[in-house]
């Protein structure tokens, strides 16, 4: 057995608070706010009625949807440069939109969504670990409400969305599976997973990779066990944030 303490006292499979705000971006179609321990990030959804050129020229049926990813200059203890500043989008901003837009069109029927574009943007506020799992998990309350608003003004006759999407980080550190790693837990893991599910119980991504170090099979079924369970409960807090009812 480890005898490693987590610096803010949670048991190993213990999450962090998480609170989901909707209607933080009031010009967004959909929008909240995720306040997951110390991290926070506004998850935005704007409704875009086209589709991008690809599609009409190959006469892909149906809509699109894709995302944005940034960390805002203040959200780190030092100071992060935007990207503009460089020229370039950062490599990590651009490998964490991507798994954000491919966690999100798994649960998107898009040929039900339309011949429109969801543009989903996820800006970290402030950045305590978990960044990357905390913007799957609110830009699915944002899209939903998104949905529900087209909905709502006769755009979409049927619900485009096959389920629920949730994420959650994990890791080894000091020999002790975890759940939902803080950052200063984060920087001192030996194993780091990103674990992106639907509400079925199915992978949708999974990411996991050994900081100097290598992982046995029983290190990855514990994680995925804390991360299962984990998943479980961000679900029921999307579902009371999308519903506006009361855990």
């Amino acid at each position: 057995m480890s005898g490693y303490i987590r610096s803010d006292g949670r048991q190993p499979g213990q999450l962090r608070p998480i609170r989901f705000v909707p209607g933080i971006a009031p010009h967004a179609t959909g929008s909240v706010l995720v306040e997951w321990g110390n991290t926070r990030v506004i998850c935005a959804v704007t409704m875009e009625e086209s589709v991008p050129k690809w599609m009409q020229s190959q006469k892909v049926p149906g809509g699109w949807l894709t995302a944005e990813y940034s960390m805002l200059p203040y959200s780190t203890l030092d100071r992060k440069p935007r990207d503009i500043s460089k020229l370039k989008l950062d490599g990590r901003s651009q490998e964490i939109q991507r798994l954000i837009g491919r966690s999100l069109r798994a649960g998107v029927d898009l040929v039900a969504l339309g011949a429109r574009t969801a543009w989903v943007d996820c800006d970290v506020l402030q950045a305590d670990g978990g960044t990357r799992t905390a913007a799957i998990s609110g830009a699915y309350v944002a899209l939903a409400h998104a949905i529900r608003r087209l909905q709502s003004e006769g755009k979409l006759s049927s619900n485009p969305l096959k389920g629920p999407v949730a994420a959650v980080s994990l890791g080894v550190v000091g020999g002790l599976p975890l759940l939902d790693l803080a950052y200063v837990e984060d920087k001192d893991a030996s194993v780091d997973l990103n674990l992106v599910m639907d509400a079925g119980g199915r992978f949708i991504e999974l990411q996991a990779s050994g900081e100097e170090a290598t992982f046995s099979g029983g290190d990855l079924e514990a994680m995925l066990a804390l991360g299962r369970d984990g998943i479980g409960r961000i679900l029921e807090l999307q579902r009371v944030a999308i519903s506006g009812g009361q855990p």
